[in-house]
């Protein structure tokens, strides 16, 4: 007897919180992500360089300072200059980066915390 279901994944999207869900939408695409949709009461899908997430118009402020988000990128210093020119505009609220510094487990990482403490790792993987 064969088993033939199909167990391939073809995405995994996280759902990221937002305090004020109109200004993470504004913050993230300003960062360049592009909203695909967005259910206009809370809830966006959005995307950059074909990878995803979900948006969420929910906060409990113990999960959103304790989310975190992988973002690998090619040249970290870069995304660091983008990101310092996208908050200049005072729009964002706390949201702030550090500049890129070398990680232990083989990055150099810019810390970027968006609007309401969600922390994204900007990594450039050492070759």
């Amino acid at each position: 007897m064969s088993d033939t279901n199909d167990l391939t994944v073809l995405d995994v999207r996280p759902f990221v919180p937002a305090s004020d869900f109109q200004r993470s939408l504004a913050f993230y695409t300003a960062l360049g992500w592009t909203a695909l949709w967005t259910d206009g009461e809370g809830l966006a899908l959005l995307s950059l360089g074909g990878h995803q997430f979900m948006l969420q118009d929910f906060y409990v402020k113990e999960w959103a300072e304790n989310s975190m988000l992988v973002v690998e990128v090619a040249d970290a210093r870069a995304w660091h200059a983008h990101v310092e020119r996208v908050l200049a505009s005072g729009e964002f609220g706390e949201a702030r980066v550090t500049p890129p510094e070398h990680q232990p487990w083989g990055a150099l990482v810019a810390y970027l915390w968006d609007p309401c403490g969600v922390l994204l790792h900007i990594a450039q993987l050492d070759d």
